[in-house]
């Protein structure tokens, strides 16, 4: 078993199928995504059911309307159907928590399905729904994504409204505000994009969004894809995802070009300051509250990115020059494709050594390609490539210039062609 939902809502369900049904029947006009059904990850607001980021004393934050994502995919006719685990306040790389447990792969159950967004995954892997939402800080859609052989997309910063209203939601800290965003997670590239034209655009709970049109001018077919990555060591199946993904869009007619973006290690240190910055103020608020492991998984965190060391105005001067490089990169190659992560999906609690070395050749393997997206509020596509020969999934992501989606997901859709979807699955039992 997988254990990814931690709450089905089978009532509210049929009485939205049912809704649907009526309105096919005297011919009203539905919406894109009418009767299609989908989960929620549980730091999202979902009304009328708990918001409890896995932890035990939040386990009645009932919510009482739903995020404004929520709130327009059941706009368009989708029907939420079940909430799915994270870990405690989404922190973490592994998806277990003191209020509902450990969350497996449906793969490899002794392997992590990552996190934070680990129950969506998992349960979009193992056909519990078709498609899902979660959150992106620190990969958070597309770890999962990738660690359970699913696609999803991190959307631009801007492109999708999040707000908790929940008792326990707060107002997002520095760190959160420039860079945590939603994204659709699902097993097809066009499930992605159905879902990203009915979240986009403005919305006034969230006043980082904007009104960009989805469809931007076409572009030059050129693909950037480094095989010389910096940041740790990078396992043979990462090369090979990128060679893949490559592949796919040469037969395409692409250009392939073998050239690093700028500075992806200084785009993660930054990202990680940023973080710094918001880990102690979080931590108070949560003195008590937390389990003591996820407490130390946060106070080591803070030793891992600390605040001190750069100023807070050098940081987002920084910020602001890789997002000009990028950007001028990011016109020369229209789309990038990356490893999404440097080494296969982890063991259990492996991210919970007492060996900070190991932790640290964890960390970087995994936010050394991720990190760059959300510190400078691009969109990133993770895309599975098929499985190695061990039948871990293999996957790449695909990113491109802020609010430039349609890049992203005219790449993947290219290389689905090629390697159609490996899900779902039944979970593997042992």
């Amino acid at each position: 078993m997988a254990e990814a939902v931690v709450r089905v809502d089978a009532e509210g369900a049929r009485a939205a199928a049912d809704t649907v049904d009526q309105a096919r029947a005297a011919g009203e006009t539905l919406g894109p995504l009418a009767g299609v059904p989908f989960t929620v990850k549980d730091g999202l607001d979902l009304a009328g059911h708990p918001t409890t980021y896995g932890i035990p004393a939040f386990a009645d934050n009932v919510a009482m309307v739903d995020d404004p994502t929520i709130g327009r995919l059941r706009a368009a006719g989708a029907i939420p159907i079940a909430k799915t685990n994270q870990p405690e306040m989404a922190m973490r790389l592994a998806t277990d928590n003191p209020l509902f447990g450990l969350t497996r792969n449906p793969w490899h159950p002794d392997r992590t399905p990552s996190g934070s967004s680990g129950g969506e995954a998992s349960a979009i892997a193992s056909g519990m729904a078709p498609m899902g939402v979660g959150t992106d800080l620190g990969g958070s859609v597309r770890n999962p994504a990738y660690a359970c052989g699913i696609a999803s997309t991190k959307a631009s910063l801007g492109r999708l409204p999040v707000h908790g209203t929940s008792a326990r939601a707060g107002e997002a800290l520095l760190g959160r505000q420039l860079m945590a965003v939603a994204g659709p997670m699902a097993r097809k590239v066009v499930d992605l994009e159905a879902m990203l034209r009915a979240t986009v655009g403005r919305h006034c709970r969230d006043p980082r969004t904007v009104d960009v049109p989805f469809d931007g001018a076409d572009f030059p077919r050129r693909v950037a894809a480094p095989t010389n990555l910096p940041g740790g060591p990078v396992h043979p199946d990462a090369l090979e995802a990128v060679r893949r993904t490559a592949d796919a869009l040469a037969a395409d007619g692409w250009e392939v070009v073998d050239v690093l973006p700028p500075e992806m290690e200084r785009c993660y240190l930054l990202w990680g300051h940023l973080l710094g910055e918001d880990f102690p103020t979080t931590l108070a608020g949560l003195d008590g509250v937390m389990s003591e492991e996820g407490a130390h998984l946060m106070r080591s965190s803070i030793d891992f990115w600390p605040a001190g060391g750069i100023t807070p105005q050098v940081v987002h001067a920084e910020r602001l020059r890789l997002a000009r490089e990028w950007a001028l990169f990011l016109d020369l190659h229209p789309v990038l494709v990356l490893p999404t992560w440097y080494q296969p999906p982890f063991s259990h609690h492996e991210d919970l050594s007492s060996d900070p070395a190991a932790v640290r050749t964890l960390y970087d393997a995994v936010f050394t390609p991720i990190t760059p997206a959300n510190l400078l509020g691009l969109p990133a596509t993770q895309i599975p490539v098929g499985c190695n020969a061990d039948g871990v999934p293999l996957g790449a992501q695909l990113m491109a210039d802020r609010h430039r989606e349609d890049r992203t997901l005219t790449a993947a859709a290219i290389v689905e062609a090629a390697y159609p979807p490996i899900t779902p699955i039944d979970p593997i039992k042992s």
